[in-house]
């Protein structure tokens, strides 16, 4: 089993390997730190119980968290202001929000392009949506898609550990750059900057598995096999 402690241990180790890596969570946090201001009115969209909003909530002037999933709502681990409901509509009027954070959701929307419209809805001109997701191409999701949909969930809590509360279904329809820039760019966002992350703990269930991943993240720091890594991690501004 690979546990989110034995992942962040080798997550370390191949940090001390590079000096300057960033993982996923950590640039998705700095991007989204970048317009955090005082003034900044933030919705983090599809909230969990918490996430890279617990480093910013008390420092802007509004932070609302919105999930379907109302066990983490009631579970949320710093936001007031929670509300439950669906992506594809939202409560919110138009242009209320000045930045929207949108961690681990991309994968589950069964309907992204409706989902796109709201947010772009509720987004402010000028405004800002920052987003970390799975990549479809990366080897992790490939392995993952081939699989049956009634094992997927019971597969990642096998070999991530994951408990069941904390698995939900995945659909991947909108997980690579082109469909990203594509959907956005028709509700009227346009992307500013994207990185391809990659990240050897997801398959290090030992030494041996971490070292074939770091060398696999070495070929794959080159060229179109950059594409392949296994999150992507971009902001986008509303024009």
């Amino acid at each position: 089993m690979i546990s989110l402690s034995k992942q962040e241990r080798y997550r370390d180790l191949y940090r001390s390997l590079q000096p300057g890596y960033e993982d996923g969570v950590a640039l998705y946090a700095r991007l989204a730190g970048q317009h955090a201001t005082p003034q900044t009115r933030v919705l983090d969209a599809g909230c969990g119980r918490g996430g890279v909003i617990e480093l910013y909530w008390e420092e802007v002037k509004q932070a609302v968290g919105l999930d379907a999933d109302l066990p983490s709502l009631r579970e949320h681990r710093c936001l007031d202001q929670l509300v439950a409901g669906d992506l594809t509509q939202l409560p919110f009027p138009s242009a209320c929000f000045d930045l929207i954070l949108c961690g681990w959701v991309m994968e589950h929307l069964a309907e992204p392009d409706v989902a796109f419209g709201e947010l772009a809805r509720v987004l402010e001109p000028g405004g800002h949506l920052v987003l970390l997701t799975p990549n479809a191409w990366s080897y992790v999701i490939v392995v993952q898609r081939v699989i049956p949909a009634r094992c997927q969930r019971w597969l990642t809590r096998r070999v991530y550990g994951r408990d069941e509360k904390d698995t939900f279904p995945v659909a991947y329809r909108a997980n690579t750059r082109r469909s990203l820039d594509s959907r956005f760019r028709c509700v009227g966002l346009v992307n500013e900057e994207f990185h391809f992350v990659g990240d050897p703990s997801y398959v290090a269930g030992n030494d041996l598995l971490f070292k074939l991943g770091v060398w696999w993240e070495g070929i794959t720091d080159w060229g179109p096999l950059r594409q392949t890594k296994v999150h992507l991690v971009a902001s986008y501004v509303k024009i």
